[in-house]
């Protein structure tokens, strides 16, 4: 594929967008075209990765200071987007280059076949932009392909690793719009769990793959990265929810829980050989998810950790938990993180 020597040509640009453009780097905010590349996946025949591409963006944050009205616009502009619909994306893989279009929204996802292996480890790709026949903007993503472990772990992270307050949306909005990745808060413990989790049933230095799927959408995902760094999670995969607009940030958080199944699915498909590992919480419809995996795909889960936030949904849940446990599949419906950890010592996962 042609590189980057043109990448970016130099075009007469009129006062009036240069004004523009000085104005939108104030906002801390973009108009030139970006390609945001996610982490993606693969095995050793099959690879996935997907991104978004933008007409507006916002530009990454730098600085992570306790300051009321820098986090609370911080966050807004990570809602302020103008999908680039319709916009041509290629990458070259085995010398074969792959060209897909991008969605309404912007998004789009390159499933492919590669000629050779994928060998276990983390494979860089490099994803073109093109407009008018030739690239106008790049980006770099990773694949991660994992050893033929025998688990595989998936979380939610809503309420189930981050305090997010789900089910009480001004609790939810107040931590979202005055908080930051730096400044929000795990639950005690939950790191350690899931350090323990990364690790199991293997020799030290190996890790489980990971992927973090949720019902909050993609507009959060680098606030998401920067925190999974911060607090040092197993470095894994996001699944998330559709790209939101602005005037949509009051329902963040809302997404389809049906499309959420689905993602799980892909990874089981992915991953024939690896055991699930599940981890959710009682707020909203991970029980109900988690259950219908179990009956959908019997033998593949190994076992089920749900975190109770919601004292309302507890009698409820608990009949759950008995239809996954009765189906023969472990389940620990847990309060503190503390209780997770000697019920993964109890059924082999850890030492502990």
């Amino acid at each position: 594929m042609q590189k980057s020597a043109d990448l970016y040509k130099v075009n007469k640009v009129s006062f009036r967008d240069r004004l523009k453009a000085k104005f939108l780097l104030w906002l801390r905010l973009t108009n030139s075209p970006v390609i945001k590349v996610y982490n993606g996946y693969g095995n050793q025949q099959h690879l996935v990765i997907f991104g978004h591409v933008f007409k507006l963006s916002s530009l990454p944050r730098k600085t992570f200071r306790k300051n009321f009205i820098t986090n609370f616009f911080s966050m807004f502009r990570l809602f302020m987007v103008r999908p680039y619909r319709g916009a041509i994306i290629k990458f070259e893989w085995d010398g074969i280059i792959y060209e897909t279009k991008a969605e309404d929204d912007g998004f789009f996802r390159f499933e492919c076949t590669p000629i050779n292996i994928m060998t276990p480890g983390k494979h860089s790709a490099i994803l073109y932009l093109w407009d008018n026949n030739q690239p106008i903007a790049e980006a770099t993503g990773y694949i991660y392909v994992p050893d033929e472990y025998k688990y595989a772990v998936i979380s939610d992270i809503d309420d189930t690793l981050l305090i997010s307050h789900s089910s009480n949306l001004r609790k939810r909005l107040y931590v979202l719009l005055t908080k930051n990745a730096h400044s929000r808060k795990p639950f005690e413990g939950v790191i350690s769990h899931y350090k323990l989790l990364a690790n199991a049933g293997l020799k030290t230095g190996a890790s489980n793959p990971f992927f973090y799927v949720s019902s909050s959408e993609w507009n959060l995902y680098q606030f998401l990265l920067d925190f999974s760094h911060k607090h040092e999670l197993p470095e894994g995969v996001f699944l998330l929810s559709q790209l939101k607009k602005l005037h949509q940030v009051f329902a963040t958080g809302q997404g389809k829980h049906s499309a959420k199944f689905m993602r799980i699915v892909r990874i089981v498909e992915a991953f024939p050989k690896e055991q699930l590992i599940l981890l959710g919480d009682d707020s909203q419809q991970d029980p109900y998810i988690y259950l219908s995996l179990v009956e959908h795909f019997p033998g593949k889960i190994y076992c089920v950790y749900l975190r109770h936030t919601q004292k309302k949904n507890y009698e409820a849940v608990k009949q759950i938990v008995e239809k996954i446990e009765n189906a023969g599949v472990p389940c620990c419906y847990f309060t503190h993180s503390s209780e997770a950890i000697i019920h993964s010592g109890q059924i082999g996962l850890t030492s502990l």
